[in-house]
């Protein structure tokens, strides 16, 4: 599934071809994909201006005149920019034709993506509404989520991928950010010190913007807007790294289920 640093990759490939732009037409090839998409967007979108896209979470918001189309990649979508007479593909659900005759495309082959069509304030929409701070902003930091942990015994890293705490911090991410702060993803969240919950705010901080800053992390179907693929895994330290040594050199990574999700970690330098 694209994780927030391949949505923010997205987000900035696709920004610069459509601000501005007004929209032609709307083509919706497949209307049912986790959820209904919106025939509003059919009816509405078209003639309007699109102004800007900016990332709230894993969702991206394209801001219109009237309105936002509220769009989730889900397990396996991609956005590209094509010409507007390139010939869909199989799994090529949804088009925004734009007047400089490019589109928006969106595919997606599991079809666990969605696509809204919003009036009124997004940040009150159903699934954004009870999300937790952005990671990357002033509103996230050690004292934030210290607070959340009172009294929570769930382990560390499921605390960190309640996206109701915080946004987009996915399992990659999670496991990443828990080794560079040395901290056992099994910890109970109510257990870390003020003090380890700002170095680990900071470490998930860093870990997010080192993946923006290289493309993301590509597993299985990920593909950029560019169609290349992100480059994070390849300095990846645990995920995915079972018996390899640790890059701190005090031991093997080890791979265990917490939350029902693979988890990496070290057993010596994470406690």
């Amino acid at each position: 599934m694209p994780e927030l640093p391949e949505v923010e990759t997205t987000r900035a490939g696709i920004a610069p071809h459509v601000r501005g732009q007004r929209v032609r037409t709307v083509i919706v090839r497949q209307p049912q994909l986790r959820w209904p998409v919106s025939p509003e967007l059919a009816r509405d979108l078209p003639e309007q201006t699109l102004h800007t896209v900016y990332r709230r979470a894993k969702y991206l918001l394209f801001v219109a005149d009237s309105g936002h189309v509220c769009l989730h990649l889900g397990m396996s979508g991609r956005l590209r920019i094509v010409p507007a007479d390139t010939p869909p593909e199989t799994h090529d659900h949804v088009d925004i034709v734009l007047d400089n005759d490019t589109a928006v495309r969106f595919n997606d082959a599991r079809r666990f993506g969605s696509l809204f069509w919003l009036t009124g304030d997004p940040s009150q929409f159903a699934l954004l509404a009870r999300l937790g701070p952005e990671p990357l902003s002033d509103d996230f930091d050690g004292a934030w989520l210290k607070a959340r942990s009172a009294g929570r015994r769930i382990a560390v890293k499921a605390f960190i991928m309640d996206a109701a705490v915080v946004v987009g911090v996915g399992n990659i991410y999670a496991c990443e950010a828990l080794h560079a702060a040395g901290i056992h993803p099994r910890r109970a969240a109510a257990r870390i010190s003020a003090a380890r919950y700002a170095e680990l705010a900071e470490a998930i901080k860093h870990v997010l913007a080192r993946a923006i800053a290289v493309g993301g992390t590509t597993l299985r179907d990920y593909i950029g807007v560019d169609g290349e693929t992100g480059y994070f895994q390849l300095s990846l330290s645990v995920y995915g790294r079972e018996g390899a040594p640790c890059p701190r050199g005090c031991g093997l990574i080890r791979r265990e289920v917490i939350g029902q999700r693979s988890t990496f970690f070290c057993p010596v330098c994470q406690h």
